[in-house]
C-alpha cells in the first residue's frame, strides 16, 4: 500500500535525523498453560504448594526435552476447583511454541506420576492465549517485551511532518481517552501494519500478529520543546532461527538486517519495535496536521 510505505519511510527519516532509536528487550517468555482439576478448591491450593516445592525437579523434566528451552518460572492461578499453571520458558532464537509444548507435556507426565488426587488434566487451558490478544500477556509478557524510544527535535518534526510537538502530544492525550472508551489493547495507532509487513518479509508466523499487536504508546514534551516518544510491545513473538526464517527470500531479508541465525533474536525484536515507532509518529503527525486523508488520496491504491 503506497501510503503506508511512504509513511513508514518518512517516520524512519525523522527518527534518523533526530539521532535514531534506542530499543531494549526487557523480558522474554514463552508459555504453555496446563490446567489440573481436583475434587475441591482446597486440594487445588495444596497442589500449587507442592508445585512450588518441586520446581527444580519439574524444571529438570522440561529441560531434558530440549537443548534450548529453559524453564524460568511457573505462574499459578486458582479458580473454582481448577489449578491453572503457566509454564514460562526462554526459547533461544526460536519462537518456541512447539518447543514449550513438548517440554510442558513432559513435566506434566512427571507431575501426574508423582501427585495423587488429580481428577483430570489438559495440556492447554487457553490461559496461554496462543494466537489471541489478552490482558495477561500485556501484563506478563509472551514472546519478547521490547521498548523503542526516541527524542525528536522540534525543528525536525516541523521540517519533515509539518506539525508541532504540542499538536502530537495533545492528540495523543485525546486518543488515549478514545482507547480507554473502546477497550482496545493498544494506545497507539496502527502497530499491526508495521509488524505484519516485517513478519511476512522475514518468515515469521503471521498469526502471531494477534498477540504482537498489543502496544503502549507514550509521549511527552521535553523542557527544550522537543518530543519524547516511546512504544512498548509486551508480546512480540519473533524468531531468527527455525520455522519460516530459513525460506529463501525470508532468510535473505533477515540476513540484510544481520538477524538470521543464533544470537540474533533480541536485535530483530528491537528493529521491529523501531519500525513500529516510525509508523506511529508518522501517522500521529498526519492526523494532527490533517494530511491523513489527502495522503491516501494521493498515494493510495488505484491512484
Amino acid at each position: 500500500e503506497g501510503t503506508l510505505v511512504a509513511s513508514y519511510n518518512r517516520g524512519m527519516k525523522l527518527l534518523n535525523m533526530s539521532g535514531g532509536v534506542t530499543a531494549t528487550v526487557v523480558d522474554d517468555a514463552m508459555q504453555r498453560a496446563p490446567v489440573f482439576i481436583f475434587e475441591n478448591a482446597r486440594e487445588a491450593r495444596d497442589f500449587v504448594k507442592w508445585i512450588k516445592a518441586n520446581f527444580e525437579k519439574i524444571k529438570e523434566e522440561t529441560e531434558a526435552t530440549s537443548s534450548v528451552a529453559q524453564l524460568t518460572y511457573i505462574d499459578h492461578f486458582l479458580s473454582n476447583k481448577f489449578a491453572f499453571l503457566r509454564f514460562n520458558f526462554k526459547t533461544g532464537d526460536a519462537a518456541g511454541q512447539n518447543m514449550v509444548g513438548r517440554a510442558t507435556f513432559a513435566a506434566c507426565g512427571w507431575i501426574l506420576d508423582h501427585y495423587e488426587g488429580i481428577e483430570n488434566f489438559y495440556l492447554e487451558s487457553n490461559f496461554a492465549t496462543d494466537k489471541k490478544a489478552s490482558q495477561i500477556n500485556i501484563m506478563r509478557t509472551r514472546g519478547k517485551r521490547v521498548t523503542a524510544e526516541a527524542t525528536i527535535k522540534r525543528e525536525h518534526l516541523l521540517e519533515v511532518m509539518r506539525v508541532d510537538p504540542k499538536q502530537i502530544d495533545y492528540h495523543g492525550r485525546v486518543a488515549g481517552v478514545g482507547s480507554f472508551l473502546s477497550g482496545v489493547n493498544n494506545t497507539g495507532l496502527h502497530s499491526p501494519n508495521g509488524i505484519t509487513a516485517m513478519f511476512i518479509a522475514t518468515g515469521q508466523d503471521v498469526a502471531n500478529v494477534s498477540e504482537s499487536s498489543a502496544a503502549m504508546m507514550y509521549s511527552e514534551l521535553t523542557d527544550d520543546g522537543d518530543l519524547y516518544v516511546s512504544i512498548t510491545i509486551p508480546s512480540l513473538i519473533v524468531a531468527t532461527y527455525g520455522g519460516g526464517t530459513g525460506i529463501g527470500t525470508q532468510r535473505e531479508c533477515l540476513e540484510l538486517l544481520d538477524c538470521y541465525g543464533r544470537d540474533r533474536v533480541y536485535k530483530f525484536a528491537e528493529i521491529v519495535a523501531s519500525v513500529v515507532l516510525a509508523g506511529e509518529i508518522s501517522l500521529a503527525s498526519a492526523i494532527s496536521s490533517s494530511d491523513w486523508v489527502s495522503s491516501h488520496e494521493q498515494y493510495g491504491r488505484n491512484r
